[in-house]
């Protein structure tokens, strides 16, 4: 429970900001759309005006356009603060758009201007944009307007032959109106929509990552509780092995001698890997951690994994350059070790690991000679139980390689390479892992 509030915290948390960039990307949509329709307003005056002779109000047109344009650059500068846009501000923007169209109609003819079925843009940007609420107001504003124009508007000279088809004013008029309405919608509502997606998708994303990152805690709490377990008995077993030794029985027969050392060995390596998890949690056994450099450390990663699991094909190659001071990190040296293991497992007679420094990261590259990853798991890599080993709990070996990396700011790469096998390739940010000289007078 304490694992898991934080991380609910933190997905509400980028809920927030993933909802404030869509607002914030539906605002600059809104003022690109406000353009336009300036700019086409100006355009149909002109032509309706100059071109065809029609006498409309025209000073009084353009101030509406004026108050139009002051609006969209206050909106402007609103965008550019970054801040959170609200439900109730694309709703007042919206209801000025509805406005300023209110207007212009009333000095050009009223309901009967071909140019009202412009409300229903309005209309449908409410319903893409807002909560249902706030789609119902633009509703009711735009039929409470559109009523109001059929009582009271200007009159416009213009001649309503639709007997004439094209050739007419009111049908060409409504034409114009049709395509306008058309291209704006789906230009808009398209951008708008890949805008929500794409919050949509970011927000699963993180939610399926909390939940693995959950997955890794209780894995962890499983492991703690497993190795304090396991300390005793160990310690146990490692009394009776070294008494075992002393025996007279067991010292006169070399065979069985030899497996005894065998034994003791196995459960100073058990011991080992119990402190190892302990440590991962936060608590220690009989050791810990302590400052080295990046290539000492690789180093003892490399001898102690070798010692443990022979490979005669094995190759190490260490190109990282000038050393840097960092703390020896047992989920960092257990990572590599998984990935070792596993390139072992799938190809017992080639594996190579290199380690190198791109920019400011560590770059950890581990190949093998095996039949690679399975294509259709390729996509699926990093998840708990994908594996082809065809084992219980197969897969949580790069299940954790991936947390592990993730938790450090870095990422993880697999691919089966042209030449055959399979690659990890791990990227690890340097300021993540390495010590400033300040880190390293407080670690010592």
């Amino acid at each position: 429970m304490t694992a898991a509030a934080p991380a609910s915290s933190a997905v509400s948390r980028t809920a927030v900001d993933l909802n404030q960039a869509a607002g914030l990307k539906n605002l600059q949509q809104l003022i690109q759309l406000r353009w336009i329709a300036v700019f086409g307003q100006v355009a149909t005056i002109e032509v309706v005006h100059y071109g065809m002779g029609i006498t409309i109000p025209i000073q009084h047109m353009l101030a509406v356009l004026a108050g139009l344009v002051l609006f969209n650059v206050v909106s402007l500068l609103r965008w550019r603060t970054r801040l959170r846009v609200t439900d109730a501000e694309l709703l007042l923007a919206l209801l000025v758009d509805v406005g300023a169209l209110t207007a212009q109609l009333y000095l050009s003819g009223g309901a009967t201007n071909p140019f009202v079925f412009l409300y229903l843009l309005q209309v449908i940007l409410g319903a893409v944009l807002l909560p249902p609420w706030a789609t119902w107001t633009m509703v009711g504003v735009s039929t409470l307007c559109f009523a109001g124009l059929a009582v009271f508007a200007q009159p416009l000279p213009l001649s309503h032959d639709l007997h004439e088809g094209l050739t007419s004013p009111y049908m060409l008029g409504i034409l114009v109106c049709f395509a306008l309405n058309a291209a704006l919608l789906v230009t808009f509502i398209t951008r708008i929509v890949a805008n929500l997606r794409e919050r949509d998708l970011r927000l699963a994303a993180l939610r399926q990552r909390t939940a693995e990152e959950e997955h890794v805690v209780r894995m962890g709490l499983l492991a703690s509780g497993a190795a304090h377990e396991l300390g005793t008995p160990l310690s146990t077993l490692a009394v009776i092995l070294g008494d075992w030794q002393h025996l007279p029985h067991f010292s006169s027969e070399p065979e069985l001698a030899a497996e005894v050392a065998e034994m003791q060995a196995q459960v100073a390596r058990c011991k080992s890997i119990v402190s190892g998890i302990l440590l991962s949690a936060g608590e220690t056994r009989s050791e810990s951690s302590g400052e080295t450099t990046v290539c000492a450390f690789l180093d003892g990663v490399v001898e102690d994994w070798r010692q443990h699991r022979h490979s005669k094909g094995f190759e190490y190659h260490n190109r990282f350059g000038q050393d840097l001071p960092m703390v020896s990190d047992s989920a960092l040296k257990q990572m590599i070790g998984n990935v070792l293991d596993n390139a072992l497992d799938a190809s017992p007679e080639a594996v190579r690991f290199d380690a190198t420094r791109e920019a400011d990261a560590l770059v950890l590259t581990v190949r093998d000679r095996g039949p690679g990853f399975a294509p259709h798991l390729l996509p699926h890599i990093g998840k708990p139980y994908q594996s082809s080993k065809g084992r219980p709990g197969g897969g949580l070996g790069l299940f954790l390689v991936f947390n592990v990396a993730r938790t450090l700011g870095g990422t993880v790469a697999v691919r089966n390479p042209p030449e055959g096998g399979a690659e990890v390739r791990i990227s690890l940010p340097l300021a993540a892992i390495t010590l400033t000289e300040e880190g390293a007078i407080d670690e010592r």
